[in-house]
This record gives structure tokens, C-alpha cells and sequence, in this order.
């Protein structure tokens, strides 16, 4: 099979549990994109982030899809896509969680800018090493156009889910410690479809990598499907071959046969 584009989560897969990108996954993605592959970085992570963990050479030859779909672009042709959350859905999950789950922490990501409650800060979660967030009350943080909501320290995400499940799209990951909330239409594989169209690529040619619960929708599409060691059983279940972990170089040994 020949390939013309690879998709590529970041967090587990791309990324070393240190958060590092070996030199080995970044010589043989620049191996595929030299010979002509479209590189996409499908990701749950802000710009901002990305900016931050991926060496400069890589941010040069990739297209992004962030906030699990919510924002798509490819800076070489000024390709961007942005679909909020809206704003009256945003109110009512800011005051389910105050009434209901009192102590938790609510993020909003608007555009490559990070705010949040009075409540704490997982620093596993949001690696406040590098950003930290504008604080805002609920009452200012209704009124935003909010890519994206993310809640850690919470009590029931099932309950969550079945009051708000089919008014956005809500995503367990980070071993069941964040919530993380987008628009109803949006997932990584929407955004990933969005950017292959702009490109004119088949689905079919692409090679798709991931480990986690918000990579599920890629790996419902009719893709090559590659989970790493480290995957959720769910994925690997799904997944055409799996690959080692990210802490060795899983991504490389595949890409290493293509190009």
C-alpha cells in the first residue's frame, strides 16, 4: 500500500512518557515528509502547547488538528477551521458542575488562550511549568466562545455524560483523571477528514497512530490503524497492527518500513 498522509497523536504515542520527542520518531517523520507524505498531528493539546514539545523543523512540515478537532489548520495555505462550544451549553455545564460537583476544576480553552476557575490545578494534567491560566469567575467564563472545557476533579463523569452527552462531545482520557468537552460535531477525526479533503488525499492512504480513548474515532475510519503497546485495550482492539510503546520508539518502527 502506498501512503500519502500520516496522522499522529502526540500525548502516549508521539511524545515519551517525559513528554520528549526522540530523535529517532523525529528523523523518521521527516524521512516521510521529505519524500512527499502530509505529516498531521492530531492532538487534544493547545497550539500553544504543541509549540512547546515539538522541535521547530517538525512544526515546519505538519498540519494541525487541536483541541480533539475543534481547531484544524495548515499554516502553508492559511487552511483554518474553529467550532466553539455554544455558549449557552457552556453556562448550563458550568452551573451543573458548581451545583453538583462543587470542588472540581474547570479549564475553557478560547483560541489558543487558557482560563479557568477558582478551583485547583492538576499539574499532571496541564503542565503549569510552561503556561498558567487567566482566572476567571463562572459568570465571566460563560460568556466565551470556549473551543474546549476540561475538568479534573471530578465526582461522576458517567452522570456528566448522560446529562450532557448529546448536546457536545465529551471524552474520558489521561486514565480517567480529565473531561474534556468540545462541540457535538467535533472529534479528531472530523478534524483529521477536514484537512485530507483540503489535501485531496483518500482516507484509504493514511496511516493513523494513537493510544487513547479521543483517538477511538480515528480508528473507526478506513484507515491504517496502528496502536501503540501502551494503548487502551479498547483501541488496540480496533487497531491493524500494533506497534511498541512510545518510550521505544513505536512510531518509528513503522514509519521506518514505509519511507
Amino acid at each position: 500500500m502506498e501512503y500519502l498522509a500520516i496522522v499522529i497523536d502526540l500525548d502516549g504515542t508521539f511524545l515519551s512518557s517525559g513528554k520528549k520527542v526522540s530523535r529517532r520518531n523525529l528523523d523518521a517523520v521527516l524521512r516521510c515528509a521529505a519524500i512527499g507524505l502530509r505529516i498531521i498531528v492530531a492532538t487534544a493539546r493547545p497550539p500553544r502547547s504543541v509549540r512547546v514539545l515539538l522541535p521547530s523543523e517538525l512544526l515546519d512540515v505538519c498540519s494541525f488538528v487541536y483541541y480533539n478537532g475543534a481547531m484544524v489548520e495548515h499554516i502553508g495555505t492559511g487552511f483554518e477551521r474553529h467550532i466553539s462550544i455554544e455558549r449557552p451549553t457552556t453556562a448550563a455545564i458550568l452551573d451543573y458542575c458548581s451545583a453538583r460537583m462543587p470542588n472540581c476544576s474547570i479549564s475553557l480553552e478560547v483560541r489558543d488562550q487558557w482560563f479557568a476557575n477558582y478551583g485547583p490545578i492538576d499539574e499532571d494534567v496541564f503542565h503549569t511549568r510552561f503556561f498558567q491560566p487567566l482566572i476567571r469567575s463562572n459568570d465571566e467564563l460563560k460568556v466565551l466562545d470556549a473551543t474546549k472545557l476540561l475538568i479534573t476533579y471530578f465526582d461522576s463523569p458517567e452522570e456528566l455524560h448522560r446529562t450532557f452527552g448529546e448536546q457536545v462531545h465529551l471524552v474520558l482520557t489521561d486514565r480517567g483523571t480529565l473531561v474534556q468537552i468540545m462541540n457535538r460535531t467535533v472529534s479528531k477525526a472530523s478534524g483529521v477528514a477536514l484537512l485530507l479533503h483540503h489535501f485531496e488525499i483518500p482516507i484509504s492512504q493514511v496511516v493513523v497512530f494513537g493510544d487513547d480513548y479521543n483517538d477511538l474515532e480515528l480508528f473507526t475510519m478506513p484507515v491504517h490503524k496502528v496502536a501503540m503497546l501502551n494503548a487502551i485495550d479498547e483501541l488496540k482492539q480496533l487497531a491493524d497492527q500494533i506497534t511498541d510503546s512510545n518510550d521505544n520508539d513505536g512510531v518509528a518502527k513503522v514509519l521506518e518500513r514505509i519511507s
